[in-house]
């Protein structure tokens, strides 16, 4: 069963990103920028103070290639 995506800090969402195996490269502005081997394409997040909304992690996690479950169970 699916739970609601709660809204998140940017760096929960790096730390949870960091588990699932992406390593910051490079911070870019006020964007934060993950990588991991066997991707095409890296992953920004946005370094702004306060929570994100869950529209902006919706798109994350599918980027870096995750279903909701899949990246809730890396917080």
């Amino acid at each position: 069963m699916t739970q609601k995506m709660p809204s998140l800090k940017p760096s929960e969402i790096i730390r949870a990103l960091e588990k699932a195996g992406y390593r910051v490269v490079r911070h870019t502005g006020s964007h934060a920028i993950l990588w991991k081997e066997g991707i095409t394409r890296p992953i920004p997040v946005p370094v702004h103070p306060g929570e994100l909304k869950r529209d902006l992690l919706s798109k994350i996690f599918k980027e870096a290639g995750f279903t909701e479950d899949q990246f809730l169970l890396f917080l």
